[in-house]
C-alpha cells in the first residue's frame, strides 16, 4: 500500500476543499469496516475487479493496518468479464496476499440451476443472483461487503449500509432497519445475512477523487484506449470480445473509448473518451450528465429491473 503522507493530505485539502469531504467519507468507510468485523463472525468482501471493489480493498487494508485484511475476497465469475479486470484480479490478490475464493456461473448452468439467456441481448448477469447465494451457504458467510452506492440507481438508494437479507438471500425494502446517528445494527436471526455497503454515501466523482488522492492502481480499461467497437440502440460496445453478440450488418470500426463501470462484456458499453489519466477521468466525470450506469444494458430492462433482481437475492 503506497503512503500518503499527513503533509501531503494537508496541502491537498488547502488546494481543494473536497479533499476535507474524502477524508469524511473514509472515515465513515473504516468505521463500517471495523463494525462489520466486531458484529459478525464470518464477512467476506465481494470483488469483482472494478474501481468500487479495489476501491473497499483500499479501505479494508487502512481499516486494519498494520495487520492483513481479516476476511477473504469472493469473486462470483459470471466467465464474460473483460480479460483486462480478471488480470488485475488475481495480481492484486496476489500482491496483498488475501484469500480470493472464486464461485463460476458457468458451474450453476451446468448443474441446471440457472438456464443461460441467447439472443442480442443475452447477458449473465442476472445469473450471478444463484451463483452468489449458493457460495453464501456453502461457506456459512454472515455478512458480504459490497461497492454498491446510492447514487447509481434508485434501487440502490433504499439501501441500508446494514442491509438484511432473509433465509432465501431476499432483501424486503420496506423491512429495514433504521440507521441514526450512524449507530449500526449487526443482529440477525439464524440463516439471516447482511449484506454490507462501506461507500453507499459516496458518488462516482467521490471514488475516482479517492482513486487520484490515493494513486490507487487500477484496470487499463477504465482509461482511454484504441478498440474495435460497434454500435447498438446508440451504445458503443467491444468487438474483440466473443461472448458479445454483433449481428452482421453491425458494421466494426476502431475508437478511442473508455468504460465508466465495468460488469460483464454482454452489457457493459463503452463510452467516447480521450482520458488516459486518472486527473483527466476525474474531470471528465465533473462535467458528466449521465450516471455510469447508463452504459448498463441490464438496468434497461424494465423500470425496476435492479430492485427486482435485488429483491431475488442480487446484491
Amino acid at each position: 500500500m503506497e503512503t500518503v503522507t499527513e503533509e501531503t493530505q494537508t496541502k491537498a485539502a488547502i488546494s481543494n476543499p473536497s479533499v476535507l469531504e474524502i477524508n469524511a467519507l473514509e472515515s465513515e468507510a473504516i468505521y463500517i469496516f471495523r463494525e462489520v468485523v466486531a458484529q459478525f463472525e464470518n464477512p467476506v468482501l465481494l470483488f469483482s475487479g472494478g474501481k468500487d471493489s479495489i476501491t473497499l480493498v483500499r479501505l479494508a487494508q487502512k481499516a486494519f493496518f498494520p495487520a492483513k485484511i481479516p476476511f477473504p475476497l469472493m469473486h462470483i465469475d459470471t466467465g464474460h468479464n473483460f480479460p483486462e479486470t480478471i488480470a488485475f484480479r488475481d495480481k492484486l490478490v496476489k500482491e496483498l496476499g488475501v484469500e480470493l475464493i472464486v464461485r463460476n456461473v458457468q458451474d450453476s448452468i451446468n448443474e441446471g440451476k440457472v438456464v443461460e439467456e441467447t439472443g442480442k441481448y443475452a447477458s449473465r448477469n442476472m445469473l450471478q443472483t444463484t451463483t452468489l447465494l449458493d457460495a453464501i451457504e456453502e461457506f456459512k458467510f454472515d455478512a458480504c461487503i459490497g461497492g454498491a452506492r446510492r447514487d447509481e440507481e434508485k434501487a440502490r438508494a433504499k439501501e441500508r449500509i446494514f442491509s438484511v437479507r432473509d433465509d432465501f438471500g431476499q432483501w424486503d425494502e420496506k423491512n429495514q432497519r433504521p440507521e441514526l446517528f450512524d449507530l449500526l445494527n449487526g443482529e440477525i436471526e439464524l440463516g439471516q445475512n447482511v449484506r454490507v455497503f462501506p461507500i453507499s454515501n459516496w458518488t462516482e466523482l467521490d471514488v475516482w477523487s479517492y482513486i487520484e488522492k490515493e494513486r490507487i492502481e487500477i484496470p487499463s480499461i477504465y482509461f482511454a484506449h484504441q478498440r474495435n467497437i460497434f454500435v447498438r440502440d446508440g451504445l458503443i460496445w467491444s468487438a474483440d470480445d466473443e461472448v458479445v453478440f454483433r449481428a452482421e450488418d453491425e458494421l466494426v470500426e476502431e475508437k478511442t473509448v473508455r468504460f465508466r463501470t465495468v460488469g460483464d462484456m454482454s452489457c457493459t458499453a463503452a463510452v467516447l473518451s480521450t482520458a488516459d489519466t486518472i486527473e483527466k477521468v476525474v474531470s471528465e466525470i465533473r462535467e458528466s450528465k449521465i450516471s455510469e450506469r447508463g452504459a448498463r444494458i441490464d438496468d434497461k430492462r424494465s423500470e425496476a429491473a435492479m430492485e427486482k433482481r435485488k429483491q431475488q437475492g442480487y446484491f
